[in-house]
């Protein structure tokens, strides 16, 4: 947010504050306009949209706190620091209660009022773009039990549906229990490969014998209980998605298969002498640090540079505490 498009609105009793005020914010670049009192402040609040308002709490005619009430009810955006005499901090702080985003006690030095404008300025501009970001994940499709308004979440949201018209491969990280599963399906259905199969495995569910032939399928034969042949996930997602959730777990003597498939779209089922084809999309999630894994020989490097195209990460729950009571009252 440029400074030269910032207004600002000061209101005070004191024509000398006004006036150093004036000389203070307009030297910084903020446009700046004044009003004696709450009731001049509240009939240019009518016609001007401010970004800002520095409004004095004790006033003749209308106080402070009433121009405050007046401000939050009319214009949700616009940020209003209270200006207050030392004897008059606990009236600010129930002003902030009411929505102001701070307060300064006078006399005040330029330094900490501009710094706590700033802080304020900033704020207002995360706020309209978390609620831009709120109004795109609106209108697209969006499955229902995903729940949360937090701004980590909306973004990392915002990411995944920029991300899902591309066929790029998805790598989700973040802790167990939040969601990723749910994001591989957003991806899935908002991606041209929506009319497609989603389909889904757990690499840490399914003992390692068997978990090849789950993905790859296999042949007749191929193992004494294979007495017919199998498709494997690969084959069944043919122009879908294939989510591996925890591929963090997935065994070593798998791994070079699946980076052969990433790579060529390629694979045999076990038990198979032929070459396969099918065009699957892969997002994959993991609660492990990959990077680590690699380093400590238990992933391929080149498998995670194959997974990791794109990467989303979930934040915690710990992290999204504007989610909770929102999570709380889906559940119960």
């Amino acid at each position: 947010m440029e400074k030269t498009v910032i207004s600002i609105l000061a209101v005070d009793d004191e024509e000398a504050l006004l006036h150093s005020l004036t000389r203070l914010l307009e030297l910084e670049g903020y446009y700046t306009n004044t009003a004696p009192d709450g009731r001049v402040a509240i009939d240019m609040l009518q016609t001007i949209p401010f970004d800002m308002v520095l409004l004095d709490i004790m006033m003749p005619h209308i106080d402070g706190t009433e121009v405050l009430k007046f401000i939050k009810d009319q214009h949700i955006d616009t940020e209003v620091i209270m200006l207050t005499a030392v004897h008059e901090v606990r009236t600010a702080v129930e002003c902030m209660k009411l929505g102001a985003y701070y307060y300064i006690t006078k006399p005040y030095e330029a330094d900490d009022l501009l710094a706590l404008i700033e802080r304020a300025l900033e704020r207002k501009r995360l706020l309209i773009q978390t609620r831009a970001l709120r109004r795109q994940i609106a209108d697209r499709t969006h499955p229902s039990n995903i729940v949360g308004v937090s701004k980590s979440l909306l973004m990392m949201l915002d990411l995944a549906y920029r991300t899902a018209p591309t066929d790029s491969t998805v790598l989700i990280q973040g802790d167990s229990g939040t969601g990723k599963e749910l994001v591989a399906n957003l991806i899935h259905l908002n991606s041209l490969r929506k009319e497609q199969a989603f389909l889904a495995i757990n690499c840490s569910s399914i003992p390692e014998p068997l978990l090849e032939s789950e993905l790859f399928g296999h042949e007749k034969g191929a193992f004494t209980d294979a007495r017919t042949a199998k498709d494997g996930l690969v084959e069944i997602a043919d122009g879908g998605t294939l989510f591996l959730d925890e591929i963090g777990e997935m065994p070593l003597s798998i791994q070079p298969k699946l980076l052969r498939f990433l790579q060529t779209g390629e694979f045999r089922r076990v038990g198979g002498n032929k070459n396969l084809k099918s065009d699957v999309r892969i997002v994959s999630a993991t609660n492990k640090d990959l990077r680590f894994e690699t380093e400590a020989k238990r992933f391929r490097e080149d498998l995670f540079y194959r997974l990791n195209v794109i990467t989303l990460q979930l934040p915690p729950l710990k992290d999204r505490r504007e989610d909770i009571p929102l999570l709380v009252d889906y559940f119960l």
